[in-house]
């Protein structure tokens, strides 16, 4: 086992297929040899920054020029940007509440399965001995899924932030994440609401007015036998479900004024989606309504974070959507 202090290294760590740079780290120095040491509850890349003594946070943080001391250190840069842009896509991330799986491929093309067994189809009867039993049959679906790159161009010349806190910096690169997140979202919006491709849009209900809290109830028995744990709202139409008498129970009222989070009287969690047009709310099963497919993960032009110090590096996300169960989401609409 290499010691972390002894390892070279390299731009090259960041080709391996299939692996991120801490995955390679990792195994050139795994974290189990550190249980119960000084180095304990760091991972491997951590340990490369206390190795060349670079602090990314806090108020004691480095400036941008401590990570190209050395031609080892510069090595760490990509992967700082990258976890920075990830804590900004975590910030600002509302698709792990709505999506019920993430797919990772090593392609830009992906076909999804699909299951549509009938009502009859889906209760499990009683099979007589000797009987056939019920088949669910699971195929590929028509069409690929559209997978989209979403992505900013970081613009910059080493000279030009050299002397900036790495703290400072940090905001920058999670704004950059929060941007990426934001479109992955809008793009999800889309397939709950025009389908994926395979003729599966979304069943859409029409209200002459705003909501009230009989149009909720009638959206959460419409999802049966799925069950309405999420909802996605407009902006206007955000502020007609607040409006709702039921919705100013006393506790339900404290929890959003203490904590920020929308619980609806149905038990769902609300989220504001402000990329969602017109007075639109999407009603799903989180558990079953939307498949996330990723093209790799954070990708970036390592080379020029590394060899140019900045200059122009692009930094995107290779992410496409596919609906598993159309009847898991319903969409409502109203004009009033």
């Amino acid at each position: 086992m290499a010691f972390y202090d002894s390892i070279r290294l390299e731009k090259g760590m960041y080709g391996v297929p299939g692996k991120s740079f801490t995955q390679v780290l990792e195994e050139l120095d795994p974290s189990a040899g550190y249980d119960n040491a000084e180095l304990g509850g760091l991972d491997a890349y951590q340990r490369q920054l206390k190795r060349f003594d670079i602090k990314v946070g806090g108020p004691a943080s480095d400036v941008v020029e401590k990570f190209f001391q050395t031609s080892d250190s510069a090595a760490l840069f990509p992967e700082y940007v990258s976890r920075a842009v990830h804590q900004g896509m975590e910030y600002a991330d509302i698709l792990p509440n709505i999506v019920a799986t993430v797919t990772k491929i090593d392609a830009l093309d992906y076909r999804p399965i699909i299951s549509e067994p009938s009502d009859d189809e889906k209760e499990l009867k009683p099979v007589a001995e000797g009987a056939q039993i019920p088949q669910t049959v699971v195929r590929t679906k028509d069409n690929l899924v559209k997978l989209q790159k979403r992505g900013r161009m970081l613009v910059s010349s080493y000279e030009a932030l050299r002397f900036q806190k790495l703290d400072l910096f940090t905001v920058t690169l999670r704004q950059i994440g929060a941007y990426i997140a934001r479109a992955q979202l809008k793009d999800a919006v889309d397939v709950l609401l025009n389908g994926d491709g395979n003729a599966n849009p979304a069943t859409e209900t029409s209200l002459e007015a705003a909501p009230q809290y009989t149009d909720l109830i009638d959206l959460w028995s419409s999802l049966a036998p799925y069950q309405l744990n999420t909802m996605l709202a407009s902006t206007e139409a955000m502020k007609d479900i607040l409006a709702i008498t039921e919705m100013k129970d006393a506790d339900a009222g404290l929890d959003f004024q203490g904590t920020g989070r929308v619980i609806t009287p149905l038990g769902a969690s609300l989220f504001h989606v402000p990329s969602i047009e017109g007075k639109r709310i999407f009603g799903l099963d989180r558990n079953c309504a939307l498949e996330m497919v990723q093209a790799g993960d954070v990708i970036m032009d390592y080379d020029k974070l590394i060899d140019r110090q900045l200059e122009r590096a692009v930094i995107s996300t290779i992410t496409g959507f596919a609906k598993i169960f159309n009847g898991a989401s319903k969409t409502v609409t109203y004009t009033a």
